[in-house]
């Protein structure tokens, strides 16, 4: 059995329906959290995430809208008032080539990756902790890797790098710290729900373990550790860090 590191603590994960935040949310409901509230805009796979564990509640909400962000709010009302963890884990990915702009798709990568964060930050800072509150966004390491057709995503996630750092500034007075997580390639839904080929997702993942020294693309158990690691109350000196896991792909 699992240590209960979260007992009696209160988490959101947004994108809590599949990929990383969906081992996220179980693996802060198995160390022992009162509630984790997981987001999503379809319902079907949040219901599926919250029938394996008691604590997972499904909250239908798109996070890049007020409504949204002032039905998580709700949640965490019904839920006694106080949020401990909030881990900002949506986002979307999409190509973007300057000579065939879709400036649709460019806002849109945006107005989640980017706006979502804030607008659920600034909606529930009231409600979390203080002193104690941890946020960890999951941020990536195209921030900081250079790629074709992949500006608009990259230049999101620089962004989101800063609003980590920013954050961590700002509210650490408030006794609320502020971490990231950056993964490399990792085998979630989020490339083939981006309208891209199952040829070319599969260029890009052999391309990608290619280069990467440890020889291999992530597994979302590679990264929910981490983000659990940054969130637990033992890392109460840890903040404005942006945690790289990539197999080495940075540093090859």
């Amino acid at each position: 059995m699992s240590e209960k590191t979260f007992a009696e603590q209160h988490v959101v994960v947004t994108g809590g329906g599949t990929g990383i935040g969906r081992a996220a949310a179980l693996a802060f409901a198995e160390q022992g959290a009162a509630s984790v509230t997981i987001t999503g805009r379809r319902s079907a796979p949040l219901d599926e995430v919250a029938a394996l564990h008691p604590a997972v509640i499904p909250v239908v909400a798109d996070v890049a809208t007020e409504e949204g962000a002032e039905a998580v709010a709700a949640a965490v009302h019904a839920q006694g008032g106080t949020l401990d963890v909030l881990v900002h884990n949506a986002g979307i990915f999409g190509t973007t080539p300057l000579d065939d702009l879709d400036p649709a798709a460019v806002r849109r990568q945006f107005e989640v990756n980017v706006f979502g964060p804030i607008l659920l930050t600034a909606k529930v800072l009231p409600l979390l902790r203080s002193p104690g509150g941890s946020i960890v966004v999951v941020s990536s390491i195209s921030a900081r890797l250079a790629a074709p057709k992949q500006s608009a995503y990259s230049a999101s996630k620089a962004a989101v790098d800063s609003l980590i750092r920013s954050w961590a500034v700002e509210l650490g007075p408030k006794g609320i710290r502020v971490n990231g997580v950056a993964p490399g390639n990792v085998r979630t839904p989020i490339l083939a729900t981006s309208g891209i080929s199952p040829a070319e997702i599969a260029d890009w993942r052999s391309g990608y373990a290619d280069t990467a020294p440890t020889g291999r693309i992530g597994e979302v158990t590679d990264i929910t550790p981490w983000i659990t690691r940054l969130a637990e109350p033992t890392s109460s000196w840890v903040t404005g860090e942006i945690i790289t896991v990539d197999g080495g792909r940075l540093a090859a």
